[in-house]
């Protein structure tokens, strides 16, 4: 059963956009998350929190080169 999906016709910078807010609040809760844990379950929070950021960076770039080929 499909509960989401992207429309074949979405504009790609919004695709990136909305990637990109989604990764932000992803890393936002994932913080606030391993305030409240120790151990083992504090350094798996902060590893998953890294791997939402390097996410981030890949939509920031993908958004600067939709940017960069996008006609003026």
């Amino acid at each position: 059963m499909k509960m989401f999906t992207v429309v074949a016709d979405a504009n790609p910078e919004a695709l990136v956009i909305q990637t990109y807010e989604t990764f932000s609040s992803v890393s936002i809760l994932l913080l606030d998350l391993a305030e409240s844990l120790e151990d083992k379950q504090r350094h798996l929070a902060m590893a998953i929190y890294q791997m939402s950021e390097m996410g981030l960076m890949l939509a920031e770039r993908s958004l600067d080169n939709e940017r960069a080929i996008k006609p003026a």
